[in-house]
């Protein structure tokens, strides 16, 4: 299929853009040809390359493929808007940049925590003198970072008002008296109560936060390690914007927002009132690579670019065609639809080699995956002959073709919701979860009453009213070949399958509203823990990472027990018990564990993929000296 070229850059870029793409459209989408001129379209658009850069402007630019959402540390809950807010705004903690195994160290904390023995009160020092980027809130006066910033950014997200996307996890940590306080708004409609003072929270001093949990939690670190979530606001912006705020970002990161063209194009710049912070990590002895990274960032200020670029670009040739024209500085998430010309044998092809251009492919923690609505009267409901529905449905979907055809061998197969490289995952444990029969589908779906009872050649449902999915799915490329997958697999079962294409902020909407019958989409971690997974069943957590609306009793149960006890073989058990369930009961047909593979262009320095951290801008640098030149 052509695919039309990508109109979203700025003044100054479209043309080059609008005329390196044109040069590849005359493949007329034919991926054989695309490594073979990819010479001829670098030399066609080189010349061009230096001038896009500027003098002697540092300017990072890459792309997403699916559009953001906003900026309110609160209400955002998909992948990319974290991203872009994990650079604005900063949490209390934060990934080593290099190191494996992953390590939290400090960041807008002085130390790492005071914890009791019990797990149940952790205490934090922060730094003096960290500044939020200037802004008409604060009436012309530097604003500088309190631990009364802190206390409000974390109410934040039981402030009913905010329909907070993360407020489940905070839930799930137990934080005294803040559920309270939700509640009480809730009930009598009246404004959250954020001058009241609660033991969850609170301020000890100016440089001083505490949070009480009502139970042990002992992973809560992860909670203050992730910016994307609990990024750290001032209050007096969020009044000032209302509800605009997810327009209007402050934060005391390393950047800050410049320009945002919706669903196109968003640009950054260096927040001037940025700190003096230094380059340290630590990489592992063994790894050459992040070792050279290390001798030549260590102790230099950060950030190095000024400048940050990201473009919405939708379709996969459009964005793989920019990268080689040196638009784009990385090509994160290498689309599967290249993988066999540009990583043959899971190798970077030689003649991307040549070029200077360096792969960076390591497994994501991810899953990839399709949901039932729990609640939606076709698919949903804990009944025997329901279970059995979605039973035989994931029975019938060939999810090996999945990772064969579409994925191009880019993922592994999934037994269960864990991810591969997080605690509680089972590298032993196999289930019905990946397996591929449809003898066993149809004969589950003839057991429980699922047949063609007006003779039209489709099921029916066990009451003769007919048997339809309804899958919602966006218009790109890879959404497509997904789709006919499942119509394939759907037909050959005789159930009768229809696609909902929407944009998918629009589906994301429609899901967290419980809107859905079935969705596919994946789930990463942000921190390197199984449980991040097993939210995405968890009753509490309807509305938030439960997008199937799941609540089972006992499921519920065995998350609890997990979530209060330290890491060993008790609280393993109680994971892989809990994900038994999900097998069992089918809310989730997980598919696969995808694999990442990033391409940087020779002038991008210090890049490595991190597997959880989202704000990694700070870490990375333009070498203008290898800017293609005419």
């Amino acid at each position: 299929m052509q695919a039309a070229a990508p109109q979203i850059m700025l003044a100054g870029r479209e043309a080059r853009i609008g005329v390196c793409t044109g040069v590849f459209m005359k493949w007329n989408g034919q991926l054989g040809g695309l490594l073979a001129a990819a010479a001829v379209f670098g030399a066609a658009c080189q010349a061009s390359a230096v001038q896009a850069q500027g003098a002697a402007e540092k300017v990072f630019r890459y792309s997403f493929p699916i559009a953001e959402t906003g900026f309110d540390p609160v209400q955002i809950s998909d992948l990319y808007s974290r991203v872009l807010v994990a650079n604005i705004f900063d949490s209390l903690y934060e990934y080593d940049y290099l190191a494996r195994p992953l390590k939290i160290r400090p960041l807008l904390a002085t130390a790492m925590p005071e914890i009791s023995n019990d797990y149940k009160t952790w205490t934090i020092s922060l730094r003096k003198g960290v500044l939020f980027n200037d802004d008409a809130a604060f009436k012309g006066k530097k604003r500088e970072l309190t631990a009364d910033d802190v206390v409000y950014s974390y109410k934040r997200h039981y402030d009913p008002k905010n329909k907070s996307q993360n407020v489940y996890l905070l839930e799930n940590d137990k934080l005294l008296g803040l559920s309270e306080l939700k509640a009480a708004a809730d009930k009598g409609g009246s404004k959250f109560d954020y001058e009241k003072v609660v033991e969850g929270v609170r301020a000890l001093d100016r440089y001083t936060v505490q949070f009480n949990l009502a139970a042990p939690s002992p992973r809560f670190l992860f909670r203050m390690s992730d910016a994307g979530a609990f990024g750290i606001v001032a209050r007096e912006v969020v009044e000032a914007y209302g509800d605009k705020i997810m327009e209007h970002p402050v934060g005391t990161g390393p950047f800050k927002l410049d320009q945002w063209k919706r669903s196109s194009k968003i640009s950054f710049v260096k927040n001037p009132n940025f700190r003096d912070e230094r380059y340290e990590a630590e990489p592992p002895a063994d790894d050459a690579r992040s070792q050279a990274i290390y001798a030549q960032m260590k102790g230099k200020r950060m950030p190095f670019v000024d400048r940050v670029e990201v473009s919405i670009v939708e379709e996969a040739q459009p964005r793989w065609l920019s990268f080689l024209g040196n638009e784009f500085d990385l090509m994160e998430r290498l689309p599967n639809t290249f993988s066999y010309q540009v990583i043959p044998n899971n190798q970077l092809a030689p003649n991307l080699v040549k070029k200077g251009i360096t792969m960076d492919r390591v497994p994501a923690l991810d899953v990839a995956f399709t949901y039932f609505g729990m609640e939606n009267p076709v698919v949903g409901g804990y009944t025997p002959e329901k279970v059995a529905l979605r039973r035989a449905i994931a029975l019938a979907y060939n999810s090996d073709e999945e990772v064969r055809l579409s994925r191009k061998n880019q993922a592994v197969l999934s037994q269960s919701s864990i991810t591969p490289m997080t605690f509680g995952y089972d590298p032993q444990f196999k289930s019905e979860m990946s397996e591929f029969s449809r003898p066993k589908a149809m004969a589950l779906l003839d057991m429980y009453g699922y047949l063609d009872k007006d003779g039209d050649g489709w099921r029916d449902m066990p009451d003769g009213s007919p048997l339809v999915l309804e899958y919602a799915t966006s218009p790109d490329a890879a959404s497509r070949e997904l789709n006919e997958l499942w119509k394939k697999n759907m037909d050959a079962v005789k159930i009768k399958i229809v696609f909902k294409v929407a944009k998918w902020p629009e589906n994301l909407k429609a899901s967290r509203n419980g809107k859905l019958m079935m969705w596919g989409l994946g789930w990463s971690a942000t921190d390197p823990d199984g449980e991040t997974f097993l939210q995405m069943a968890n009753g509490p957590a309807k509305g938030g990472a439960n997008h199937s609306r799941f609540d089972l009793p006992e499921f519920n149960r065995l998350f609890q027990v997990q979530k209060a006890l330290p890491d060993g073989p008790e609280r393993f058990k109680a994971m892989q018990e809990a994900a038994k369930l999900m097998v069992a009961y089918m809310p989730y047909k997980t598919n696969a564990h995808r694999l990442n593979t990033d391409l940087a262009q020779p002038w991008l320095v210090g890049y490595r993929r991190h597997p959880t951290s989202r704000g990694t801008w700070k870490f990375v640098d333009i070498d203008l000296s290898k800017l293609p030149s005419k």
